[in-house]
């Protein structure tokens, strides 16, 4: 799948370091609900398991990529519905590529790879309302805020009101 010369790719065991740091970066773990780091041996298994159909494994994962091969980010499909044609989607550009529109790229190709691939008839997001480059993005791929979760996460010592956006492919 391609647009603007990029693609969405499957984990390859070549990814295990990038994949180490991005779910290491504790500037993170906020807006994954996490407080702890993974091994690297855990998220080996977890590419060993990336075989696994997403109608039993119930999420996806997959790396924005340029065509020549160079990983932009991670674009992930989790809490996949098959019965209701939904999916919540991850977005992380990789801090090198920020702010040059890979983001919404991503999103493009997600949004066109559930609807031909999965049939899916929805996507959504949790986004914390102080995520303002998320929320950009996400706004400019028509999603739409369909609610405010109050204090929902607890982080940096302070309760967080969070979005949650949806596009009806």
């Amino acid at each position: 799948m391609k647009l603007e010369n990029l693609i969405l790719r499957a984990l390859e065991p070549e990814d295990i370091d990038t994949l180490f740091t991005v779910e290491n970066d504790i500037r993170l773990w906020k807006y994954s609900n996490r407080n702890a780091p993974y091994s690297k041996q855990l998220l080996l298994n977890y590419l060993a398991a990336q075989d696994q159909d997403i109608f039993e494994a119930r999420q996806q994962r997959l790396v924005l990529s340029t065509a020549a091969g160079i990983a932009l980010g991670f674009v992930d499909l989790f809490d996949f519905e098959p019965m209701h044609r939904r999916a919540a989607v991850g977005l992380v550009i990789f801090e090198a590529f920020r702010n040059k529109g890979y983001g919404t790229v991503g999103l493009q190709l997600l949004s066109v790879h559930a609807k031909q691939h999965l049939d899916l008839h929805q996507l959504y997001a949790h986004i914390s309302v102080e995520n303002a480059e998320s929320i950009r993005i996400f706004e400019n791929e028509g999603f739409k805020v369909v609610g405010l979760k109050k204090d929902w996460n607890f982080y940096e010592g302070s309760f967080h009101d969070e979005y949650t956006y949806q596009k009806i492919l």
